[in-house]
């Protein structure tokens, strides 16, 4: 793989750090800036809008010019807003750095997948796996860094890093990507075809299966698992580990464009949300679950990424934005549906909605053919 793909993989952890990292900080930007908790949730959700509504929006804009120029501009951006973050003591200053934030993440990813993509127009699975490894490095190892940094040196400090790891990122990509060869994609005549329609929302269905579980992983642990609050840091690790081998693995065999391959992975991942529902009572089988169902969720979920970028492969940079846009529908929508879910089904709840999401999707990958070999969408 070119050294600038992992150069691309490090901006994408940085903003993955910082996409997830206000979980951990939310109580101290509250009493610090004087609002409310459920205010300060209010910069999450932010962040997520702005994904949504960012990625296709930046795409098209960004289609207009050199993709070297739109991942600078947007990272700087994403750099800049930061920066304003780590020093406004203005709550609603601080809100609209997320918002900016986001919008120039959203961006950055969709430049930076058609990138890959244009970079090894014959291993997509390969470099989009390198670029989402970074959101499970996050997953791993920023967020928690992101929390010990705001427990003894006060929330600022987790938004500094965030600006500061995006720095060499920055001058890596100035110097790295090509100023010529990836230029301005063509707008006018995209339209979405079936096939590509269909992996989007089934990266959407399967990512929305996956962050409505995690995002109550704790309470699972805790209170149907019975373990205590000590080893729910660990399990998310273990969750995050189990993503990260996903992506590596799934990177390797996404290429070889097999439906058969991710159905038959999307089926063990349904058998194992239901499982994991049915043996969340027991430490043994929760543990192997967490790992399985990380390493599962992020294969599937990236591949179907790499499948999208085939399949739109003649307007890379908006194809880019749309699946940067479905992940976070996902994202967004799942924990929506995990909370209503746990009101009627107690905390077992998310999982059988995770297992139900996937279940919607291998119906709908069943109904077309998810990969054509020989050209695109």
């Amino acid at each position: 793989m070119p050294f600038v793909l992992y150069l691309l993989g490090l901006a994408v952890f940085a903003q993955a750090t910082s996409e997830f990292m206000l979980s951990g900080l939310g109580p101290d930007i509250a009493r610090d800036l004087g609002v409310s908790i459920p205010a300060a949730g209010w910069l999450t959700s932010a962040f997520a809008l702005g994904m949504i509504v960012g990625a296709p929006a930046i795409a098209v804009l960004g289609a207009r010019w050199p993709r070297r120029r739109t991942l600078l501009v947007t990272l700087t951006v994403f750099l800049a807003v930061h920066v304003a973050g780590a020093l406004t003591s203005d709550f609603t200053v601080l809100l609209v750095t997320r918002v900016l934030a986001a919008l120039a993440n959203a961006g950055f990813l969709a430049i930076a997948l058609a990138t890959a993509a244009s970079l090894v127009p014959d291993a997509k699975g390969r470099a989009t796996s390198v670029l989402l490894g970074g959101t499970t490095l996050a997953c791993i190892v920023g967020v928690p860094a992101g929390a010990v940094l705001g427990q003894y040196l006060g929330w600022r400090s987790a938004f500094w890093a965030v600006a500061i790891i995006s720095l060499p990122a920055l001058l890596g990509i100035l110097r790295s990507v090509p100023s010529r060869g990836a230029g301005p994609a063509t707008v006018g005549r995209f339209h979405i075809r079936p096939r590509l329609a269909v992996l989007l929302l089934l990266g959407a269905l399967v990512n929305g299966a996956t962050f409505c579980s995690f995002t109550y992983l704790s309470p699972v642990l805790t209170e149907v698992t019975g373990l205590g609050v000590g080893w729910v840091p660990l399990m998310l690790a273990l969750f995050g580990l189990g993503s990260f081998a996903g992506v590596t693995v799934a990177g390797r065999y996404a290429d070889r464009r097999n439906d058969r391959l991710v159905l038959v992975a999307g089926g063990i991942l349904l058998v194992g949300w239901c499982t994991f529902a049915l043996t969340a009572a027991s430490v043994v089988p929760t543990v192997l679950l967490v790992l399985l169902q990380g390493g599962l969720s992020f294969a599937v979920g990236s591949t179907l990424i790499a499948y999208s970028l085939y399949a739109g492969s003649a307007t890379p940079v908006l194809t880019g934005g749309l699946a940067t846009a479905a992940l976070n529908v996902g994202a967004a929508a799942g924990p929506l549906l995990g909370g209503p879910a746990i009101e009627a089904a107690g905390f077992r709840g998310p999982l059988w909605v995770s297992a139900a999401l996937v279940g919607v999707a291998l119906v709908a990958g069943g109904s077309i053919k998810l990969v054509d070999r020989e050209g695109p969408g």
